[in-house]
């Protein structure tokens, strides 16, 4: 990731802007490569041109500057259907259902054959999916009594579509081949996954996709839903883990046994057909989260593959470094700045680690922080990139996609909490460093700022995006803007993009959309789940129960839902679960819709960093080489602001710039001083001393009354606040114990 001499002096950063490798993903040589890399570009040009179409401007050579005009407009189920086919067909080529041999593999030809028998009710249950397609175009009647209709659904398209499906999963996980091996079930899946797509598309394109969830649905919408949920977990797992997959099990399983479970869980009986024949539906699977999935983050998934093709990345790392590492513990208020900028576009915090992790932590750990602090510092900024306006990981898109409240005011809603987190993170870094006695980086170990300053150019694709966003330009055409800029920039850099840079480009966005997609299709089953069985709306009751004995406790209980349901999932899908679950609960108790979702995302995003499951910990572990756990609670502790920023929104409106200029400054003022005197508690250093037990006490109850937002409570809170600084400073308590220079570990 990294081309860093441990024997120069001078950082440099290079390779920032490659991406990582899965362990499982497989590396193509010769034409197969060139294969798979083109079917990764066309993906990704497909929603590029299918988003935007094409204008009259580029038609005529800029002549004419008109609207853009779609080039072939695709009805909206439909658009959704063919991404998610895409994500399969690319997602099952590209990764692996297990990691590869070490050696030699292992001759496997029973397998083989096997394999190549599923490929038969494969391709049946695709050209049957096809033959229903003509005869409708035909002017066939289509409905689900007719005899004829149901046998061909069920024995000629149903049945060799499962068979095919589960079989291929079943040997898939049997078959462990060599990493530039594409494995036969693997295509047996990218061909069931095509057939599901063609089915839904023939059916839903005539009335009978107004029968779903009645006894009149064809019996084929249903048998297609369960062979693309499989189809969607098992891609899932193998892109993200067991943690979403067994999630949506459980809620699976909830579906059928809901009618036996006591309490608010208790659910109504519903048949696998009904079920299954609207989960493939906006109501599921093809709602708001692949709504967003097959717009925005795909949208935005494309700029950060232009941005990394035009090696941006590596100018904000080494921007950093140049700004930042001459502070003591330097290499921490990079990875802050760094990786807040980074994952802003990534959206995934475990990814952004990686990325920017390789660098930072092992300069963390070699200017003194403690291997788990490092990674726990880094996990914390990476997390915090996923609240970071304007693109905010992608999860601002979905909040939008699902209250109907503008993205604009959202991404402005979210300015003064993404303060708040970094300058918290900030704090607690500097204390650290100056607990420690850290110095900053040398002039001749960094970047020459005034360099960096003559690139700073390079920073316009995302000032573009801001700009285009707040001039009232869809968010469609602002990220186009901005990914077109990022191709301009580079014209002005040593690495100038051309046809076969652009083409690279949406490559990688092809290959990098794969598990975001997988993990909102996923999500979306769950979605389902929550909405077609009402226990969205039971939880909403049990909430409103608990407010009347107190309404911090409710807000406790949803806090505590939102970060275990997010637990173990990448930050996207843990928000559209928890938005589902626990969002509306709030909105019953009287909280402004804005408000109720900011709460629920951002205790969804720092799950991240939430013991005893944080992807993002455990990843930066993976680098540091600290124990996971410690590096986990060490996060935690960084990025404690986070755990009580949400709180402040239902007390204090105006930190969601909701009220007058003064209320909104006055917020913003006494809210960043009481982070400060939260994270001199927390680190117990006190404006250039250590600080005794009984003073970090008091410095936290008066940080509770600074971010409370009321007058009187902020009087309060100066008041404690200049009382710890006279008796710090004149009656000169000692600390318990003596903190010394630690070096790394």
């Amino acid at each position: 990731m990294t081309n860093q001499n441990e024997t120069e002096s001078k950082i440099t950063v290079e390779g920032i802007d490659e991406e990582p490798v899965e362990s499982n993903r497989r590396l193509f040589a010769g034409r197969a490569h060139i294969v798979v890399a083109v079917l990764a570009a066309v993906y990704a040009g497909f929603h590029m041109a299918a988003l935007n179409g094409l204008s009259l401007s580029a038609m005529t050579g800029g002549l004419v500057d008109l609207p853009f005009l779609p080039v072939f407009p695709m009805e909206t189920w439909n658009f959704r259907i063919v991404h998610v086919a895409g994500a399969l067909g690319l997602g099952f080529i590209l990764f692996s259902a297990r990691n590869f041999a070490s050696g030699p593999a292992n001759e496997t030809r029973l397998l083989d054959y096997l394999s190549y028998l599923l490929i038969l009710p494969a391709l049946l249950a695709l050209g049957m999916a096809l033959s229903f397609a003509v005869d409708i175009a035909g002017g066939v009647l289509w409905n689900g009594i007719d005899a004829e209709i149901k046998f061909k659904e069920t024995w000629l398209f149903g049945v060799p579509l499962l068979l095919a499906t589960v079989g291929a999963v079943l040997l898939s996980w049997a078959d462990r081949q060599e990493r530039s091996h594409l494995a036969f079930p693997d295509i047996v899946l990218a061909v069931c996954g095509l057939a599901v797509a063609a089915y839904l598309i023939a059916i839903y394109g005539t009335l009978m996709r107004n029968s779903t969830g009645t006894p009149f649905a064809p019996i084929g919408i249903s048998i297609a839903a369960v062979a693309g949920t499989i189809l969607i977990m098992e891609l899932t797992r193998r892109v993200a883990g067991l943690a979403l997959v067994i999630i949506a099990g459980i809620f699976l399983i909830y579906v059928f046994t809901g009618q036996y479970l006591p309490g608010f869980l208790s659910a109504p009986a519903i048949t696998w057909q009904r079920f299954f024949s609207q989960v493939y539906t906006d109501a599921g699977i093809l709602g708001p989260t692949t709504a967003v999935s097959s717009t925005y983050i795909i949208l935005f998934i494309i700029f950060a593959a232009f941005l990394q093709a035009s090696k941006v990345g590596a100018y904000f790392v080494n921007f950093a470094f140049a700004a930042a590492g001459r502070a003591r513990g330097g290499p921490a208020k990079v990875a802050i700045f760094a990786s807040g900028l980074m994952g802003m576009i990534n959206g995934t915090s475990a990814g952004n680690v990686v990325a920017t992790g390789s660098l930072t932590i092992p300069l963390m750990k070699k200017v003194g922080y403690h291997r788990k602090t490092a990674g726990a510092i880094e996990a914390a900024a990476s997390t915090g990139g996923q609240i970071m306006p304007p693109i905010m990981g992608a999860g601002a898109f979905i909040m939008a996609e699902i209250t109907g409240i503008p993205y604009t005011e959202i991404a402005i809603a979210a300015i003064i909490p993404a303060i708040l987190y970094f300058v918290s993170i900030y704090f607690m870094v500097d204390f650290e460093a100056a607990k420690l006695g850290m110095r900053g980086m040398r002039d001749d170990e960094l970047p020459k700022l005034r360099e960096m300053m003559r690139q700073v150019f390079l920073f316009l694709p995302i000032i573009i995006l801001i700009a285009a966003l707040f001039m009232g330009y869809s968010v469609i055409r602002a990220g186009t803007l901005a990914t077109a800029a990022a191709a301009v920039v580079s014209w002005l850099t040593p690495y100038r993009m051309g046809p076969r840079s652009i083409g690279k480009a949406f490559e990688i966005a092809g290959i990098m959309s794969v598990q975001i997609i997988a993990v909102c299709a996923c999500a979306g089953i769950i979605v389902g789940v929550i909405s077609l069985t009402g226990v969205g709306a039971r939880f909403s009751n049990l909430l409103l129960g608990l407010a009347e004995a107190s309404q911090i406790l409710a807000l406790f209980f949803a806090m505590c839902i939102a970060i275990l349901l997010g637990m173990g999932m990448p930050t996207t899908a843990a928000y559209a679960v928890a938005a589902s679950v626990v969002a509306p609960g709030l909105i019953e108790l009287g909280i402004p819709a804005l408000t109720a979702h900011f709460f629920v995302f951002y205790f969804a995003v720092v799950s991240a960093i939430t013991p005893p499951v944080a992807l993002a910990s455990y990843a930066a572990a993976g680098i540091s080489g600290a124990n996971p756990m410690e590096t986990s609670v060490a996060s935690f502790k960084i990025g404690i602001a986070a755990f009580i920023v949400p709180f402040m929104f239902f007390y204090n409106q105006a930190i969601l710039m909701d009220g007058s200029a003064f209320e909104i400054g006055r917020a913003l003022v006494t809210a960043v001083l009481g982070v400060f005197l939260l994270s001199a508690g927390v680190q117990g250093w006190f404006l250039g001393a250590q600080t005794v037990w009984f003073l970090r006490i008091a410095l936290v109850l008066a940080a509770l009354f600074m971010i409370e937002g009321g007058i009187v409570s902020d009087i309060i809170g100066v008041g404690l606040a200049a009382g710890i600084l006279f008796i710090q400073r004149v009656i000169k308590p000692r600390p318990g114990a003596v903190i010394s220079v630690r070096g790394p570990d």
